[in-house]
């Protein structure tokens, strides 16, 4: 059985079907956590995160230091600014929830869903959504690289700073087409310098080095940024019907849809 966080006032933390809140849209299914996908992620998580033992170092990076891209996401996916009521999303490495919240409050009528592998930031959005009192949101701890939902199972996958520190791009963008439904879209937004991409990491690192932790630490000092055709190149791998990126000041942003 997977674990989920108990909230108070009725916000969805099952991800799942069967649930007693009739006023919220129908949450995906998921399957029970899968296994980590291979040796390179089992060394990984032999390590502690910085994502653990500074957690609250992001959440404050995410809330007054990041661009906020709401309008920029709305905007992309939904030119008219309504989705289509049921529209089902997921957030791959949504962190504290920043987005999720953002667009589970705006559109009450769509079902969200934010996965992180951290325990810590999955526990901030949980507390972020109650406090909005949101049960059109629910948040797991699972990881992007192998989501234990179905194929085709999501209308929209959204994902922001996940690639600056996660090795392993490709598998994630294979993940993220296989659960998009067909005609289903992902928006994806990454920044374009290290400098400024690295200050949640530099910050955390500053932060773990007052604690001691026998295990170190998975994360890198310093944040991977792309090239303009590096980025672009990341989709190509994956059958899209249509893949369009662009670049808006310190951010890079693509938009891809699943034939």
């Amino acid at each position: 059985m997977e674990n989920f966080l108990t909230l108070k006032n009725g916000t969805r933390t099952d991800c799942a079907t069967e649930n007693n809140d009739k006023m919220a849209p129908k949450q995906v299914l998921f399957d029970k956590t899968t296994a980590l996908p291979n040796r390179y992620e089992y060394q990984a998580y032999k390590h502690d995160s910085l994502f653990e033992h500074a957690s609250w170092a992001y959440a404050f990076c995410r809330e007054h230091l990041f661009r906020d891209d709401t309008k920029r996401i709305i905007m992309a996916l939904w030119p008219n600014e309504h989705p289509a009521p049921g529209t089902t999303l997921i957030e791959l490495g949504c962190g504290p929830g920043f987005y999720s919240c953002r667009l589970g409050e705006r559109f009450r009528e769509m079902s969200i869903t934010g996965v992180d592998r951290s325990a810590k930031q999955v526990q901030w959005a949980s507390e972020r959504a109650e406090a909005l009192r949101l049960t059109n949101c629910c948040f797991k701890r699972i990881n992007a690289l192998k989501l234990s939902c179905p194929d085709a199972a999501f209308d929209v996958v959204l994902a922001s700073r996940l690639f600056t520190i996660l090795p392993e791009q490709a598998g994630v963008i294979a993940e993220m087409h296989r659960v998009l439904k067909p005609g289903g879209r992902c928006f994806v937004a990454e920044p374009r310098y290290a400098f400024w991409a690295s200050i949640p990491l530099l910050s955390m690192w500053l932060l773990v080095g007052l604690i001691a932790s026998g295990n170190g630490y998975r994360e890198p000092y310093k944040a991977t940024v792309f090239s303009a055709e590096g980025f672009a190149n990341l989709f190509a791998a994956q059958p899209w019907k249509t893949i369009k990126t662009w670049r808006d000041g310190r951010y890079q942003y693509a938009l891809c849809e699943k034939g």
